[in-house]
């Protein structure tokens, strides 16, 4: 098996857990938080296909689908066009809001697509390139895209420890 296909294949469990977590759930439910300082399943999922949109796009030399495929515009966030999640304030988690699930997911397969066609199209010797020199010792698109697995599949799980815990205090 090939190092890309093992990304590709990582990839593919974010968006089981994805779709698992966020298909066919109301948009209260998908709003809600545990507590006021909690994620909300929504934030979780958006923020995760944020910075997967925001690292693929940066590593491939590509626009982001957020402001690129009209997904910014659609969402209507009280945030800055190029909010990722990273750093938010509890207020600012809870502003990330949507009518229905179908939105959060468009903006994800969109990304996850996108991600998908760029993995598929490395060679092995791809994974060695430097992307980023700001850190000691400079990241590898290797690296990087092991880091979005990391932080994706973290945040995936989150969402949907979040929905289970929602649905049986609601008693749903």
């Amino acid at each position: 098996m090939k190092a890309t296909d093992v990304i590709a294949d990582g990839f593919g469990r974010i968006r089981e857990i994805v779709h698992e977590t966020v298909g066919g759930v109301p948009a209260e439910l998908l709003n809600a938080r545990v507590d006021p300082a909690a994620n909300s399943i929504t934030w979780l999922v958006w923020h995760l296909t944020r910075i997967q949109d925001d690292h693929i796009a940066d590593a491939a030399g590509l626009e982001q689908l957020w402001q690129a495929g009209g997904w910014a515009d659609r969402f209507a966030l009280p945030l800055p066009a190029g909010a990722t999640g990273y750093g938010h304030s509890a207020r600012q988690a809870g502003t990330v809001r949507v009518d229905s699930g179908e939105l959060l997911l468009g903006y994800f397969d969109a990304v996850h697509e996108q991600s998908l066609g760029f993995v598929r199209g490395l060679a092995a010797a791809d994974l060695d390139r430097v992307v980023d020199e700001r850190w000691d010792p400079p990241v590898t698109l290797g690296v990087r895209l092991v880091s979005v697995l990391a932080d994706d599949l973290q945040h995936a799980g989150q969402a949907a420890f979040v929905r289970g815990v929602l649905e049986r205090t609601r008693g749903s």
